[in-house]
Order: structure tokens, then sequence, then C-alpha cells
């Protein structure tokens, strides 16, 4: 599969920024995974030409078969996509997902508990509770 970035550092980070240009069904589908897992907006070059931007939150990997649901950003209703008429995947929305780990969300919940728990023993001492 090409791409037009340096696959080792994408391995570690965001795929924001790549294009995939699938030359096999296997590599269609890893390039879908991906693209699965990617919290931003794709844009897929179809084999008519047409160009779909939206968000995948769909897909099916089955002999032959296989396809993928996305929301189009300009339409309200989804999209089906086939597999064999998706010529590139470019990952060119936002990640909003990057740099933000569950490590951290966990921290930061903790440190809010504290700090709550702190104005509440705050209180209760004020009104003579403690």
């Amino acid at each position: 599969m090409t791409d037009t970035k340096n696959h080792a550092a994408a391995l570690t980070g965001s795929p924001e920024g790549r294009v995939f240009k699938p030359v096999s069904p296997a590599e269609t589908a890893e390039a879908v995974e991906l693209a699965f897992d990617y919290r931003g907006d794709v844009t897929l070059t179809l084999k008519s030409g047409e160009s779909v931007i939206g968000y995948l939150f769909n897909r099916q990997v089955d002999a032959g078969d296989s396809y993928l649901d996305m929301f189009p950003s300009d339409s309200p209703d989804p999209r089906h996509i086939p597999y064999h008429d998706i010529v590139t995947i470019a990952f060119t929305g936002e990640d909003t997902a990057n740099g933000k780990s569950w490590e951290a969300w966990v921290s930061k919940k903790e440190s809010e508990r504290r700090a709550e728990a702190a104005e509440v023993e705050a209180s209760a001492r004020t009104r003579g509770y403690l």
C-alpha cells in the first residue's frame, strides 16, 4: 500500500494527514480499519472519480462483498460504499482523539474529585460540622 507519509512515524501516532492508495483487497481492508479507528473525517476517492468526505461509522469485511458505511459531511443520510469502489483513503479531518489517552482522562477526573472533596470539607468546617 502506498502512503504519503513515513509509515514508522504513523504507527505510534495519529494517521492524520496520511493518504493511502491500496493496491489489493487486503490493503483496502487494512486502510479501512485505520479509518474506522480514526476519530475524524476521511476523504474517499472512488473509482467514479467522486470524492466523499465524512465520518466512517461501520464496516463489514466479507469475502467479495466488503463495504463501509459513513456519514458524509454534506448529507444527513448515511452512505454505503463497497470496498472495491475505493481508490484512496485520506485522513483529512482533525483527529479529535489525538494526544488524549485514558490515563490522562482518569488523572483529570481524579484531580476534579479531590478538589470537590476539599470544597465539601471546607464547607463542612465552616458550618461547624467537622
